[in-house]
């Protein structure tokens, strides 16, 4: 086989050793294999629910329901085991990131105990996704028992209901996990990726019978929230793949007696997007609160006041500056967990490497701290940017059929395709260097 010793796999050389390589064809089969498993537990039924009746309320449920759908990769709306999907253990992965920047303890098993350290996060992750999963299949259950057949009493619905969808959830999350130690990828990005992708021959369709069925101004709208879309998939790409290389020299060492090792530059990257997508979940999150709250209360001041903060109210500017202002607020928050210049400035110090022009310890703390603000404000308004204008050509042009399809989707697609390429393409320069050295 030819191979490139000088640079990345070309498309070529992925596709041969796709087809020769053992191992990866293995893992690649076990990962469309899982996939297809869970796509399929989608659609198997849970018992005892009037369907039509709950089709209703989807109907009804608004923005809230249309952006959790797809997460689920239409498990809410189609009412099967796999129902919650992987969002409890998405949920307790962010709670664990956020204890553990509040609890030492936690942040030492992170940071000083190596494998052993991490499994025992994983593991705590794991309980806790079975606690929240429990949590919101009970609450799920509550709101199903309304559209609960005749003849199914009221607590043997709440229990098998909230059984089946925790049960559900638990092998998904199982799953993800098989994928992310014996397949390719990330487990749980590629479940939410699915899903997601799941969802977009129905959006299409829905646009193509628009575009069949409208008028020039329609067609127009939908050419626009098209480019809107292509052009903002470019730019996350760059900014998903955007760093700040910062230069840093390690010092002249004595390594034995009249000789040394000589000074040595590399650089340090800081990310231009830290948070990636989790800045806009959780700026969803709250934004929709209020919303979930007051659907859950029947509160009519409430629901008046949560209607403001809806993007299909007579106000869409206060929604778009409330929300600008919370992604803008996380972008720092998640930040400041995903890399401390403090530590940094210290390990850096520790391992006599210093930033050119800049002493070590306190100044290269508040060096690294500035320049990350700057990035962070950087990543902040363009995320901001790309949650808010889709939306507003959405509202401009009219065009529905990709509600939901967001952001925060685009970014995951995005996100998880380059880290899943970047996986296969690790593989296969492997791959290489072991056929050089049989050679």
């Amino acid at each position: 086989m030819l191979i490139s010793r000088g640079r990345n796999p070309n498309a070529g050389e992925i596709l041969t050793q796709l087809v020769q390589a053992k191992g990866l064809r293995d893992r690649v089969l076990i990962t469309l294999g899982l996939l297809l498993m869970i796509r399929l537990g989608i659609y198997v039924p849970m018992p005892g629910i009037d369907r039509v009746a709950f089709q209703e309320f989807i109907q009804r449920g608004g923005q809230l329901i249309g952006f959790l759908d797809i997460f689920t990769g239409g498990g809410l709306s189609t009412l099967g085991v796999f129902a919650l999907g992987i969002l409890p253990f998405i949920n307790a992965s962010i709670i664990i990131q956020l204890l553990t920047a509040a609890i030492p303890q936690l942040e030492e098993l992170q940071k000083n105990e190596g494998e052993a350290g991490r499994r025992k996060l994983a593991q705590l992750t794991r309980y806790v996704a079975l606690g929240w999963g429990i949590l919101q299949s009970t609450v799920f259950a509550l709101i199903l028992k309304q559209y609960a057949l005749p003849g199914i009493s009221e607590p043997v619905f709440v229990v098998q209901t909230a059984l089946a969808l925790v049960t559900g959830s638990m092998v998904v999350m199982w799953v993800s996990e098989v994928i992310t130690e014996r397949g390719i990828g990330q487990g749980a990005s590629l479940v939410i990726f699915v899903n997601i992708v799941a969802t977009l021959p129905k959006a299409l369709g829905s646009t193509i019978e628009l575009a069949q069925s409208g008028d020039r101004a329609t067609v127009g709208g939908i050419v626009m929230l098209v480019l809107v879309f292509l052009v903002t998939i470019v730019g996350i790409i760059f900014v998903q793949e955007g760093n700040r290389r910062i230069p840093i020299v390690s010092a002249k060492r004595q390594v034995g007696q009249g000789s040394s090792l000589a000074a040595r530059q590399s650089y340090l990257p800081l990310k231009l997007n830290a948070g990636g997508v989790m800045p806009i979940i959780f700026a969803s999150a709250v934004i929709f609160l209020p919303l979930t709250i007051a659907n859950i209360t029947k509160s009519p001041w409430l629901i008046q006041a949560a209607s403001a903060l809806n993007p299909n109210s007579s106000t869409p500017w206060l929604y778009a500056l409330v929300f600008f202002s919370l992604i803008c607020g996380f972008s720092f928050f998640y930040a400041t967990l995903t890399i401390n210049p403090i530590d940094v400035a210290t390990n850096l110090k520790r391992s006599g490497v210093a930033v050119p022009g800049v002493r070590p310890g306190t100044a290269t703390a508040l060096y690294l701290s500035a320049v990350q603000n700057r990035l962070t404000l950087l990543g902040a308004l363009f995320l901001g940017a790309v949650a808010i204008i889709p939306s507003a050509v959405e509202g401009a042009t009219q065009v529905r059929t990709f509600q939901g399809l967001g952001a925060t989707s685009l970014l995951i697609l995005v996100g998880v395709a380059i880290d899943t390429a970047k996986q296969v393409q690790t593989y296969v320069i492997s791959q290489r260097y072991e056929g050089m050295v049989r050679q």
